[in-house]
């Protein structure tokens, strides 16, 4: 299935924020409620605004996975759980990789679905943290596009 890669808009925000958490709270259960509802809001009110985003939608134009990049560094990349497994992830990342230059992420090291889905995608580990971007004991994993075969040649 086609799924082309739009740029969503700031009116676009809210129903980014409910592919945010719909995707959250289905991938990260180690997260308490509480601390998705403050990543909720700072999604909402900061972290959209810092990054490129780009996004896919679904026949009716409802948003149904998005990624945000900066720096070359892929920053956010979610998918409303109604719509995993149709490619969209693997369409948004390589978008990312091949038109924004990203070449890095980072993934909670207890979404062991996304680990496995970046580490398909050609990404490798290159380091870890032990807490998050927001200091809580949620380990990371640092990724880099790994180089590819032909280019080793």
């Amino acid at each position: 299935m086609h799924h082309p890669v739009w740029t969503p808009r700031a009116k676009d925000y809210p129903e980014l924020t409910q592919v945010w958490e719909a995707s959250v709270r289905a991938t990260h259960t180690f997260l308490p409620d509480s601390y998705i509802t403050l990543l909720g809001k700072l999604v909402l009110e900061q972290y959209l605004d810092a990054v490129m985003l780009i996004c896919c939608k679904d026949s009716r134009g409802r948003i149904n996975g998005f990624a945000g990049v900066s720096g070359g560094k892929v920053e956010m990349l979610f998918i409303h759980p109604n719509y995993r497994g149709e490619g969209i992830g693997k369409r948004l990342l390589g978008y990312a990789t091949e038109h924004l230059n990203a070449s890095q992420l980072d993934v909670n090291e207890q979404n062991t679905q996304a680990v496995g889905f970046y580490l398909k995608q050609g990404f490798e580990v290159v380091g870890r943290s032990e807490r998050d971007g927001m200091d809580q004991p949620y380990p990371l994993l640092h990724l880099r596009l790994a180089l590819r075969q032909s280019a080793r040649a």
